[in-house]
Formats: C-alpha cells, sequence, structure tokens
C-alpha cells in the first residue's frame, strides 16, 4: 500500500482533513505522521479557533480533542525515532526538517503538502515526491474512488454530531468550493 506523509498546513482544514484521514481509514493510502505535526496542527487548530470567535479555554480543549482522536484513532500512523535525521537535508526552513525525516524513517513516498517552496526538489531523497492536497486527493481516489465514495459517505454518516448533518453530496460541495478537490470529487460523483 502506498504510504503519504500528511504535513500539518493539509491537516489544518477541517473537512479537507476528515476527507484525507477518512481516504486512509478506508484504505486507499497508509497515511503517517509524527507528533511534532500533532503538536502543530494541535496550536494551529487553538489559533484557529480563538480567531473564529472561541474562548480560549474553548480552543485549547477543541485543539486538544482532535490531537487526541488523532492519536487514538491512528496510533500506527505515528512515526517514531525520526529525531536523529532532524535538520540533516539543509531545507531553507529549518523547522520543515522534521517533516522530511518523519517522510524518510516512514517509508513515505509523498509529502502532502501546501508547501513547497520549503521542500526544493534538490533537497529531496530520491522516491520522495512532493505534492498538494489537491493532486494527491485526485491520485489517490483515480486509483480507487470506490474508496473515494466509502470515504464521503462515512464523512456525511458522522456528519450531525457535532456540527450540522451534511448529505454526501454536499461535503463534495464544500470539498470543490474551500479546497478545490474538483478532479477528485468529480469522479465520485460518478460513482455516487
Amino acid at each position: 500500500m502506498f504510504t503519504a506523509l500528511l504535513d500539518s498546513c493539509v491537516l489544518w482544514p477541517s473537512t479537507q482533513r476528515n476527507f484525507l484521514l477518512s481516504l486512509a481509514f478506508e484504505g486507499a493510502y497508509r497515511f503517517v505522521f509524527s507528533e511534532a505535526i500533532i503538536e502543530e496542527v494541535e496550536v494551529n487548530e487553538e489559533r484557529k479557533r480563538i480567531k473564529r470567535g472561541d474562548s480560549e479555554q474553548g480552543a485549547a480543549k477543541k485543539a486538544l480533542h482532535l490531537s487526541t482522536q488523532l492519536r487514538l484513532h491512528f496510533p500506527d500512523a505515528i512515526v517514531k525515532n525520526w529525531e536523529g535525521l532532524d535538520g540533516s537535508y539543509g531545507l531553507p526552513d529549518p523547522d520543515d526538517e522534521h517533516v522530511l525525516a518523519a517522510a524518510v524513517v516512514g517509508g513515505a513516498g509523498s509529502i502532502v503538502t501546501a508547501n513547497f517552496r520549503d521542500f526544493p526538489v534538490d533537497k529531496i531523497p530520491s522516491g520522495i515526491q512532493i505534492v498538494s492536497a489537491k493532486d494527491f486527493a485526485y491520485e489517490t481516489v483515480s486509483l480507487r474512488p470506490d474508496l473515494g465514495v466509502a470515504a464521503i459517505q462515512a464523512m456525511a454518516s458522522r456528519s450531525g454530531t457535532r456540527h450540522a448533518e451534511q448529505s454526501a453530496m454536499e461535503i463534495l460541495d464544500t470539498l470543490d468550493r474551500l479546497y478545490c478537490l474538483k478532479a477528485a470529487t468529480s469522479l465520485i460523483r460518478e460513482l455516487l
């Protein structure tokens, strides 16, 4: 099964995160990340919640819940012992070294990120590609559109527990509108 490391920047947008993780849960690919990435997601989720009007305490509680859920539902995805490679690649932003180190140790063939400038091709070990969430979603769904359908249906069935209930089509519309995932979602729409 193909392995991809999901950078914190693609795990920050909630519906996109839900879709990418649902694809992994359905078996479309194996995903990996590190404790450092989970911590970045938690910090960014808390900031996002505060900007949206949550109290600091409420935002911290929701962010902690998210990081706890990531650890609980994907314990095998957490890459360990990457620290020895941290700082050895000469990336433009030293703060991104941990991402590449975790990808190498985790056996990832892709790093899914929105941060291309800090992962120049000449610094990336062979066998690892840097891809956007949009391209990754399309490539993954094009290989197994049935698992794309299953992921969206699972998202729809989980909706309504914490936020408004959404149909599969409404979720696809959100993925198109907010995250430009039309290439992937069009493959799923054909099967719904």
